[in-house]
Formats: C-alpha cells, structure tokens, sequence
C-alpha cells in the first residue's frame, strides 16, 4: 500500500502551487476551469489556484466504459501518446473542449486525469492522486498545471523556470525509465515493442497475462536490462513505478465482470497496440491501486540499484535509494 505521508506530500505541493493560463486560448482557459475568462488581456498571463484534489466517485462499481458517449477515435496529427497504454486508451476515448475522459490531444491538467482514471479504470481515489500528483511534480508544467501523456509539447504551455522542464510521461529517468515490461531501454534507441509479454503469457500463463506471469516477466526485464543497458538504473521512483506498471494490466486491463484477474491476448492488444478498450468493456467491479505489487516483488526480490562505471553486468545495490522498506526516503 502507498504510504499516507506520501499522498499528503504530494497533494500539499499541489495545492499551495501557483499556475497560469495563457489569456488568449479560451481551450486553455476552459481546461483551468477559470471562470472570468472576459478579464483576459492578448498576450499576458494571469494567476490560477488549482482546483482541490477531486473526490473518489459516488458509484464504485464496475459499469460500462466502452459506450456510446465515449466512442474510440483514431489519432490525430499533434495529438500526444505516450507508454502508457490506459492514459492513451483515455484520451482515444476522449473529447474535444469538454474531455470525457482526457482531451484528444493527450494533454490535461491534474485534476481531469484523476477524474478520467477514476471513471474509465475504477482507480482508488488516493492511488490515483498520489501517481498523478507524482507524474506532475516531475514532468508536468507547474506553470500552467498541465501534463502531457506524451512528450513535451508547447501545448502545455511557456517552458517553466529551472530545474522544472514539464518533460511529459515520456520523459526518460523520471517516471519512465529502464527495464520497462513491454519496450527496450532507451539506451537501446528504440522504443519498439517487445514480444517477451507474449511469449510468457504462453508459456507461463496459459495465453494469458495474470500475476504469475508478472512476477516471471518482471524478473527477466530486470536482467535484459543488467545484461544489456550498461546506464541501467532501477531505484527511487523508477523502482516504484517499475513494479507498479507490471501489476496496472492486471489490475485495470481485466474486464469487470471477471473474478480470475486474467487479461487475455487480444484486450491486452487492444489497449497496448490500438489505445482503445475492448468491445463492451467494462471498468473493474471495486476501486483499485496496486494490487498484487508485493507478491510480484516476493517472486523474485530485486533491491533497488544500477550498473556500474557504463558496463553491463556489473549491478550494484544502492543503499541509499528508497525501497519497499523505507518508501519515505523518497
């Protein structure tokens, strides 16, 4: 379970923020929820006090996501996509001015994407805060209070001032980072998908991607990477977010009217390869977080470290680097 402390840090640095909002973008305007948009003025910048975090949903049952008021559209020129596979699938499913879930264009602020993954994956409210929160603090635009899904983008605004850079999902050593589940390493210079899910789905699973197989396909990216990446690096936040995207399929990927948290091949391709749910999709039955992320650790226990000197095989543990243990050294 995500630690309270956490959760609380992360919202007290969203909330006592400042952001801006461009004047003379009334799209810009509408998603900061300004409500005077008539006292702009061409060309300044005015400051907005972020919305409170938002609340967990009234209903919390499992409930139809893939329908008729959120239909699948194919991706446009400058919408931004990330890996990240539910946010895509969000915004694929979204809307223009008013998002039904994220806006098209794959940039949103803090507060919509809380309310979309909470909506279209039935996300606990302060897991979703919590991994929100964190996303933004590192790579969006505090400035403005938008984050992209992708890339950096101008869309989300002026570039903030130093050390802030509103990087976006895709930024590489943040959120993002080496022995991914389903890409190669950056330092690899691709970001071609890998067959290696498939493969143990099969071979562990049956043709399908459940906990066991996690725990298997965890444990053998780790090693790809020490084997191959000689930056490889898996500690602090990186360790954190690299388990927790190992269990996020099992966990929001599997329709909620199934009780054996088991994500066949075709969904999974579905939302991995096309960014769109399945046919007749529904969210999962009760709000969940990361389920299941301590029986992946205790397959095969990793401690938190990297490679040594830019060579392969040469991992060594950081001590002073945060792990399940002490989660608050972050």
């Amino acid at each position: 379970m995500i630690s309270r402390p956490f959760v609380l840090l992360t919202t007290l640095f969203f909330t006592v923020s400042t952001s801006f909002a461009f004047l003379n973008d009334l799209v810009l305007l509408k998603r900061q929820e300004i409500e005077d948009a008539s006292s702009r003025v061409g060309g300044t910048f005015r400051t907005v006090s972020p919305p409170p975090p938002p609340g967990p949903l009234r209903y919390t049952g499992t409930k139809l996501v893939h329908d008729l008021t959120h239909p699948w559209r194919p991706l446009r020129d400058g919408d931004e996509r990330g890996l990240y596979p539910g946010l895509n699938t969000l915004a694929s499913h979204g809307g223009g001015i008013e998002p039904d879930y994220i806006f098209r264009d794959g940039v949103a602020s803090p507060s919509q994407m809380i309310t979309a993954v909470q909506e279209g994956f039935n996300m606990g409210n302060k897991f979703a805060i919590f991994v929100t929160y964190l996303a933004h603090l590192m790579n969006g635009n505090l400035v403005t209070d938008l984050l992209s899904i992708g890339g950096k983008t101008r869309k989300t605004g002026p570039e903030p001032p130093l050390p802030a850079h509103a990087g976006g999902f895709n930024l590489h050593g943040t959120f993002e980072g080496d022995a991914g589940m389903t890409r190669a390493d950056a330092s690899a210079g691709t970001t071609t998908a890998s067959t290696r899910p498939c493969s143990t789905s099969n071979r562990y699973g049956g043709g399908f991607y459940n906990l066991t197989v996690v725990g298997e396909l965890r444990f053998q990216r780790l090693q790809d990477s020490i084997a191959t990446n000689p930056q490889f690096t898996f500690k602090n936040v990186r360790y954190f977010t690299g388990y927790g995207e190992s269990v996020f399929p099992v966990n929001f990927f599997v329709d909620g009217r199934q009780t054996d948290q088991k994500l066949d091949i075709d969904s999974a391709r579905s939302f991995f390869k096309d960014m769109r749910f399945p046919p007749d999709f529904f969210r999962p039955a009760m709000p969940m977080s990361n389920n299941g992320i301590f029986d992946v650790f205790l397959m095969n226990p990793f401690l938190p470290g990297g490679n040594l000197d830019g060579k392969v095989n040469s991992l060594a543990v950081d001590p002073t680097s945060a792990d399940f243990r002490t989660p608050c050294v972050l």
